[in-house]
């Protein structure tokens, strides 16, 4: 068959910070290719619609697959589907995805028989059967984690192993244009898979039942040997959990003699732990790190579950500085903060020398504040559903909210864009500039013409076409099963690769019991 991959348009933050290659969407083209498919893509954050429609005219691809990772994304993948089967009322037409894992019957029920079905979990381990019953005129509801509107097949599986398929990067036609920070071009890479922790405004860990799956070491530096982009994102929800693997990986990267600069994302406690990975990384390119602080108080760490110690977030901090290392901090802003709570935070972001970014505190289907959250909505519109927009009651006028919002991430732009990040960087931008990348360069001046209150409360004035269903009602005084969110079911301590002292330790940072006693071994 003939399948045409499509990645959705960017959110509002990728159009200043990032700009990042579909990891997900290029290992399903790459099983689907295996198989002896032929496949194309097409990545709407570097193109357009128009490229679209032209592919979809002059190739008639057999069937088109969205990726569907994102909510904001929701309305034009919905919309994109019904022009695809106007355009070729044959083509089959499916959605796979994060998001769309946890919302497959309203993502149908928008369609109106625009998408033949949603295929949840890890798609590039059910793509090629469902393939092959279209190809065949069999029932598709045979595939492992298929919905329909008539139905749904057997559970999503998991791949039986992270290194069975390797991106097929070759398909976009566009890399130059991916880019993180500095890093400019830039590629992905995933190390492993899942997180063992369980915070409430996350939903990786009920995506992959908490489960934590580790590629080989061997695999991981073939493929970093074989990127041409300079710079590398590591996509892990949490980088470096099990310190072996982290280090069996930098041994196999120095032996191929690698040089990359690296991004990536872990956790205070992961970095105080296994302090001799990093700096074993940093030796080996690693110049930037995003840490989920969430809370610069305990009651705001308890709220989130992030079972750590204020002063253990700022030794971690400390300890990236003395490394050398760029820190990103990320802080949820509650829509309940007053006026006095912005001010408080703007105080410490301009106090601490790190890059603070804010998102708004949003919850998600397949996050247990999904379920919890008290707060009735104040929208079911996708595209609000960005973590830049509050979609719970704001304690101040919503005016107010995003003026305050956005007046706290000035200090962002103050401190680490512009002419003042300009000033810091000059060599990397005119190196950049060189090479005719221009990603970062151009982002520096981006901030005000996309974080702007006005701009964002226009927002809630748009027409809603496709509205989510809201939370279920939570009986009084029953709690909820957080399991029942789970789209890949629970293997327990089995599925995690990491050793017995490294299971004690994310249950003793994660505020909820554990779900199964420990086992010998890995």
């Amino acid at each position: 068959m003939k399948l045409l991959a499509v990645h959705p348009s960017g959110l509002m933050y990728t159009r200043v910070f990032l700009r990042l290659e579909p990891l997900g969407l290029e290992l399903v083209a790459a099983a689907a290719r295996e198989a002896g498919h032929d496949v194309r893509m097409i990545d709407l954050q570097v193109e357009n619609h128009g490229d679209l429609a032209r592919m979809l005219r002059r190739w008639r691809p057999d069937a088109v697959c969205f990726g569907g990772n994102y909510l904001a994304n929701v309305p034009e993948i919905v919309d994109l589907a019904q022009s695809v089967k106007t355009a070729l009322p044959r083509c089959f037409v499916f959605v796979g995805g994060h998001s769309a894992s946890f919302i497959a019957a309203d993502l149908l029920r928008h369609a109106d028989g625009a998408i033949d079905c949603v295929l949840k979990g890890e798609a590039e381990a059910s793509v090629c059967i469902l393939l092959g019953a279209v190809a065949r005129g069999e029932d598709i509801l045979a595939t492992p984690g298929v919905v329909t509107v008539s139905g749904e097949g057997p559970p999503p599986r998991l791949v039986d192993s992270l290194d069975q398929i390797r991106p097929a990067r070759d398909l976009l036609r566009r890399r130059r244009s991916y880019f993180i920070g500095t890093l400019d071009p830039a590629a992905s890479i995933e190390f492993a898979r899942g997180c063992p922790w369980d915070c409430t405004f996350c939903s990786a860990w009920t995506f992959y039942g908490r489960s934590y799956r580790t590629a080989s070491p061997e695999v991981v530096a073939e493929e970093l040997a074989r990127l041409k982009e300079p710079g590398v994102f590591i996509v892990d929800d949490v980088a470096f959990i099990h310190a072996e693997h982290g280090m069996a990986i930098a041994e196999a990267v120095r032996k191929r003699g690698v040089r990359k600069r690296y991004y990536l994302e872990t956790r205070g406690d992961v970095l105080l732990r296994n302090k001799e990975v990093f700096r074993v990384w940093r030796d080996l390119g690693l110049e930037y790190m995003f840490l989920g602080l969430e809370a610069i108080d305990e009651a705001g760490l308890e709220l989130f579950r992030k079972r750590i110690h204020l002063d253990k977030n700022f030794e971690a901090l400390a300890f990236a500085r003395s490394l050398g290392i760029a820190v990103a901090i990320n802080l949820i802003v509650d829509p309940d903060w007053d006026r006095e709570r912005f001010e408080t935070i703007r105080q410490w972001c301009l106090e601490v020398p790190e890059i603070v970014n804010l998102s708004v505190n949003t919850p998600y289907p397949g996050t247990e504040i999904w379920r919890s959250e008290q707060r009735p909505l104040t929208s079911l519109d996708y595209r609000l559903f960005d973590i830049q927009h509050a979609v719970l009651p704001t304690r101040l006028p919503l005016p107010e909210f995003y003026a305050e919002l956005v007046r706290t991430q000035q200090v962002l732009n103050n401190k680490h864009l512009g002419w003042a990040a300009l000033r810091k960087v000059a060599g990397t931008a005119s190196g950049l500039l060189l090479r005719g990348q221009t990603n970062f360069v151009r982002m520096l001046w981006r901030f005000n013409s996309v974080f702007d209150p006005k701009l964002q409360l226009a927002d809630h004035e748009r027409e809603v076409r496709y509205a989510m269903s809201p939370p279920p009602l939570q009986v009084a005084d029953r709690k909820f099963d957080p399991k029942s969110l789970y789209v890949h079911g629970p293997a327990g301590r089995r599925g995690r690769a990491i050793y017995d002292a490294t299971e004690t330790f994310v249950d003793e940072t994660r505020m909820q019991p554990t779900d199964e006693p420990l086992q010998g071994g890995r």
